[in-house]
C-alpha cells in the first residue's frame, strides 16, 4: 500500500472539523446540561453535515453535496440499512405475536435469576462466534434481553440498558475470535499471517477479559431477586427465534435469516396466535417505521463521514499520529490507537482495519513487530472503538430495539472495557511473549 498523501495541519483539522462540531453538539452539549437526551443523535449529524458541506473547499455546492451522498450511499451502509429494516420488521412482528414473551419465559424457566446476565453473555459470545458478526447477534439477543430485565425489575442488575449492554458486549466477542468475521479476515490479510494465528494472539486478550466479566455478572446477577412466578413455555411460539438463532451459527446469510424469522413469525401468528395476515403486516410496518431515525442518523453520519475522507481528514490522521513512534512498544501503541481513531471517523471497524492496515504492516515492518500480534491489535481495538462510539451499528441497532437512548448503553459495557485494557497491558507487558 502506498504512503499515505500528506496533508497541511490546516487544511487536515478544518477536514477533521465536522466530527468535532458533532462532538461538541451532541457530547459536550448533553454534558454541559447533564442530560444526554437533550441533543437528538440526528440532530447533532444534521448540523455536523452542513458544516461539513459548507466547509469542503473548491467544489460548488451541487458536487459538495454528491460526495455526501456517496458516503452515504456506501454498499456497506445500504446493507445496514436493509439489515436494519428487516430486524425491524422481524422483531415487531415476533414481539406482536408473543415469540418474543415465550422465548423470555423459556430464559426464565430454564436458568435461575442469578444465572441470567451470565447466561445471556455466554449466549452472546457462542452466537457471535459462530456467526462472525456482531451485528447478527445484537439483532437476535436484544429483545430477549429486553424482555428479560422487563420481567425483573428495575434495580441496577435488572435495568434494560444493563442487559442489553451484555448482550451488545457479548457479541463482540465472536466478533473479533471468529475465523469468518471480516475484521479477522481484513486484519489477517492486511499483516500476512494465517487466522489460526491470529486467535492463538486474540485469545490471550479475549478470554481473560471475558472470563473476569463473567465472574462480575454472576456477583451483579447473584444480588437479582425476581418475583417472576412459574410461567408455561409455548414451544411453538418459539420456534421463529429458535430458527433465527440456528440459522445464524449455520452462517446463513444475515439477510436471509432475517427474511427466513419474518415468514416463520408470519406462519406462527397466522397457526397459533390467531392474529390476521393484514394485522401482521401492520405490524411489520410499524417495526419498519421504528427504525425511521436509526437509518437516518446512519445516512448522516455515513454523508458526514465520507466528506472528512473526501477531504484528507483520514489521511492527515494517518500522517501525523505515524510520526515520533519509538520502540516496540511506541510502535504497538501507535497501531492501537490510529486504528481506533479511524474507526471513530469511518463508524465501521473493517473499514478502519482496511485503512490502517498497509500503514500498520510498515511500521511492524520497521520495529520488527510479530505480524500476527498486530492483526490481533488491529482487529481488536477497532472492535473496541466500535463498542464506544455512539453512532456505531451495533450500538445504535441495540438501542433502537430496545427503545433507549446509545448512551444509556455505553457505561455498562464491560466486557470492551476490560478488553481494552487487556491490550493495553500486553502492549506495557509484552504478552503474549512468544509473539514478540
Amino acid at each position: 500500500m502506498q504512503k499515505e498523501q500528506y496533508v497541511p495541519t490546516g487544511k487536515g483539522l478544518i477536514a477533521l472539523s465536522p466530527l468535532m462540531v458533532f462532538l461538541m453538539m451532541y457530547v459536550g452539549l448533553s454534558i454541559f446540561v447533564g442530560d444526554f437526551y437533550t441533543v437528538p443523535l440526528s440532530v447533532a449529524f444534521v448540523l455536523s453535515s452542513v458544516w461539513g458541506v459548507a466547509t469542503t473547499a473548491r467544489l460548488p455546492l451541487t458536487e459538495r453535496l454528491k460526495v455526501f451522498s456517496r458516503g452515504a450511499a456506501n454498499s456497506d451502509v445500504i446493507y445496514m440499512v436493509w439489515i436494519f429494516i428487516l430486524a425491524g420488521a422481524f422483531a415487531m412482528l415476533a414481539q406482536k405475536v408473543g415469540a418474543t414473551e415465550a422465548t423470555v419465559n423459556l430464559t426464565l424457566s430454564v436458568l435461575p435469576a442469578g444465572y441470567l446476565m451470565p447466561g445471556l453473555f455466554l449466549a452472546a459470545c457462542f452466537i457471535s462466534m459462530a456467526v462472525g458478526t456482531s451485528v447478527g447477534t445484537v439483532v437476535a439477543l436484544t429483545p430477549v434481553a429486553m424482555g428479560i430485565a422487563g420481567e425483573i425489575g428495575g434495580e441496577i442488575g435488572g435495568s434494560i440498558p444493563m442487559f442489553v449492554a451484555v448482550a451488545v458486549g457479548g457479541s463482540f466477542f465472536g466478533d473479533n475470535l471468529s475465523f469468518i468475521s471480516d475484521t479477522t479476515i481484513a486484519a489477517t490479510r492486511s499483516q500476512g499471517c494465517s487466522m489460526r494465528d491470529k486467535f492463538n494472539v486474540n485469545i490471550w486478550l479475549t478470554v481473560p477479559a471475558a472470563l473476569v466479566i463473567l465472574a462480575i455478572y454472576f456477583v451483579i446477577g447473584g444480588s437479582v431477586e425476581t418475583q417472576v412466578a412459574t410461567v408455561s413455555v409455548d414451544w411453538q411460539l418459539i420456534m421463529p427465534y429458535l430458527l433465527v438463532i440456528v440459522l445464524a451459527v449455520v452462517g446463513l446469510n444475515v439477510l436471509l435469516v432475517l427474511l427466513i424469522g419474518i415468514v416463520a413469525a408470519f406462519v406462527v401468528g397466522l397457526t397459533y396466535a390467531d392474529t390476521d395476515a393484514l394485522s401482521m403486516l401492520g405490524f411489520m410496518g410499524e417495526g419498519v417505521d421504528s427504525m425511521g431515525n436509526l437509518i437516518v442518523v446512519t445516512l448522516l453520519a455515513s454523508g458526514m463521514l465520507g466528506l472528512i475522507q473526501h477531504n484528507g481528514g483520514i489521511s492527515f490522521l494517518i500522517d501525523r499520529m505515524s510520526r515520533g513512534i519509538k520502540g516496540k512498544r511506541g510502535a504497538q501503541a501507535m497501531i492501537s490507537l490510529l486504528v481506533a481513531v479511524v474507526n471513530m471517523c469511518t463508524a465501521n471497524n473493517t473499514i478502519a482495519i482496511i485503512t490502517v492496515g498497509g500503514l500498520a504492516r510498515q511500521i511492524s515492518e520497521k520495529y520488527g513487530l510479530d505480524s500476527r500480534k498486530t492483526a490481533s491489535l488491529l482487529d481488536t481495538c477497532s472492535c473496541v472503538a466500535q463498542c464506544f462510539i455512539p453512532y456505531g451499528a451495533q450500538v445504535l441497532m441495540a438501542a433502537s430495539l430496545a427503545g433507549i437512548s446509545t448512551v444509556s448503553i455505553l457505561p455498562h459495557l464491560y466486557y470492551p472495557f476490560a478488553l481494552g485494557l487487556m491490550v493495553a497491558l500486553s502492549i506495557i507487558f509484552q504478552f503474549p511473549k512468544r509473539y514478540h
